[in-house]
């Protein structure tokens, strides 16, 4: 069993978190890298002994590689708050990965590069080898299991979008058909998330053609760079629209849809565009309804810039919700996720 160290907020979340991840053998909550031995709770609470609200991942290296766990990390954390994520405010609550294998190094390395390059932004969490980590007490261990209605500053999608993810992974396995991949996928994620409609659109030359779904009937076809489909696949990224009545040259399949999100799905199972869990995303620039978007975040699964426009966008994942706003950047990232399982 390999170790590594993430700082990422409250640690209730981020344990209960990496608990759920398939190759993760143990989690611990606890006080890292400050400068007081064996301090309390109430003790980190003041910010005064320099320690981080830590998790210590246990994982199988022959499962689940580091680099993975790194950038899920990455998707569930800003990683431009300085000492703060979510509601949380304080140095105890700053972001980092402390290290204790050198080894480990340049790995973790290609991740912060990634992002750095993907946010156009150094991140500001830290990457520090671990000088002390001290298990929390009791009380705080497995907080989530103990208290299910307990506080996390992670929302419930994070959690769903993880075993889907997971399960789905599983399920389409070795199977070589891309349709039957997105048959099942589009299933998975209508049985699991109960969106309003879900589907594939697929690239057939000048156009998008309908492909499996779940939902009510739909369009035949869309026109490249027509309504969000046609938008997400000319630009090769996702579009988050929190009002499709609002988007220029929406396509209106039904009157019920209000929100909708569109991932490319990427020749090579490459993430298509840019969406991280902390709102602050390329992808998830829901802010006006053309679906452009301000400056921001991470939520990298594949480590590209700009990840769909290096590759052939061969479909689109559509999403409607019959509810105004209804997407954001955690689900961009897991969607973009989720895409590269369709092509794998």
């Amino acid at each position: 069993m390999k170790e590594i160290y993430f700082a990422g907020g409250c640690f209730w979340g981020v344990e209960h978190f990496f608990k759920g991840v398939d190759g993760v053998l143990q989690t611990t909550p606890g006080y890292a890298n400050g400068n007081t031995s064996a301090p309390s709770y109430e003790q980190v609470y003041t910010d005064a002994t320099g320690h981080a609200e830590t998790v210590r991942v246990g994982y199988d290296p022959a499962r689940v590689s580091l680099e993975f766990l790194t950038r899920l990390f990455f998707m569930i954390i800003d990683p431009l708050s300085l000492n703060r994520q979510g509601h949380d405010e304080g140095t105890r609550y700053r972001s980092g990965i402390f290290y204790s294998d050198a080894e480990e190094l340049p790995t973790l390395k290609k991740v912060f590069d990634d992002v750095e390059e993907r946010i156009g932004a150094a991140p500001v969490t830290e990457l520090q080898p671990l000088k002390c980590f001290f298990p929390a007490e009791e009380r705080h261990r497995d907080y989530l299991d103990k208290n299910p209605g307990g506080y996390c500053h992670l929302s419930l999608r994070t959690f769903k979008y993880l075993r889907l993810y997971q399960d789905l992974k599983l399920l389409l396995g070795d199977e070589a058909d891309a349709i039957a991949r997105m048959a099942n996928t589009a299933a998975m994620i209508a049985e699991r998330m109960h969106f309003f409609w879900t589907g594939f659109y697929r690239v057939q030359g000048d156009e998008l053609v309908l492909g499996p779904f779940q939902g009510g009937a739909a369009c035949f076809r869309i026109a490249r760079g027509r309504g969000v489909c046609g938008t997400a696949w000319q630009r090769a990224a996702t579009v988050v629209v929190p009002d499709v009545d609002a988007f220029p040259g929406h396509i209106a399949c039904s009157s019920e849809s209000r929100s909708e999100i569109v991932v490319p799905v990427i020749k090579g199972g490459e993430a298509g565009g840019r969406g991280d869990a902390s709102g602050r995303s390329e992808a998830g620039r829901s802010g006006d309804a053309s679906g452009r978007s301000e400056a921001g975040g991470s939520g990298e699964v594949d480590g590209r810039s700009e990840a769909g426009r290096s590759g052939e966008v061969l479909a689109v994942l559509d999403i409607d919700s019959d509810k105004l706003g209804d997407f954001d950047s955690t689900d961009a990232a897991w969607l973009e996720l989720i895409a590269t399982l369709v092509t794998a």
